[in-house]
């Protein structure tokens, strides 16, 4: 089972180097994913999820800042993939976003498997307390 600030580490450093890549070299990117037609538009997104990876790195290990690198992770990968998975289909990105698709449900199925209640405990292995009569 994966550690929540792991997880939380582990896509911030992923998300800061991947937002990174475009604005420090657009035409590597566009070798990988395709010629953009608005480069400043990819670097702008780019540089939208280094952000979100930086704040990911940055939070406080403790239950908010937890909760809030768990927040930005999700909406990330969410929002990455759901952008992945339309515009595949209609032809309006090539198909090695799905490289990137994959990618981002890894992403939502570690933040799954790394569920956690704000004091570290996993949901999942808490015992249960029964209510007694009286």
């Amino acid at each position: 089972m994966p550690r929540p600030l792991t997880v939380a580490r582990a896509q911030g450093l992923f998300n800061l180097v991947g937002g990174l890549w475009p604005v420090v070299s657009l035409c590597t990117f566009e070798r990988v994913y395709g010629a953009k037609a608005e480069g400043w538009l990819q670097k702008t997104s780019g540089a939208l999820l280094a952000s979100a990876g930086l704040s990911m790195l940055m939070a406080a290990p403790g239950p908010e800042g937890l909760r809030h690198a768990r927040r930005t992770g999700i909406g990330t990968a969410l929002t990455f993939l759901a952008v992945d998975l339309v515009y595949v289909p209609r032809r309006r990105i090539p198909a090695t976003y799905l490289m990137d698709a994959a990618k981002e449900a890894a992403w939502l199925a570690l933040w799954w498997a790394a569920r956690a209640e704000p004091d570290g405990r996993t949901r999942h292995h808490e015992p249960r307390r029964r209510r007694l009569a009286g």
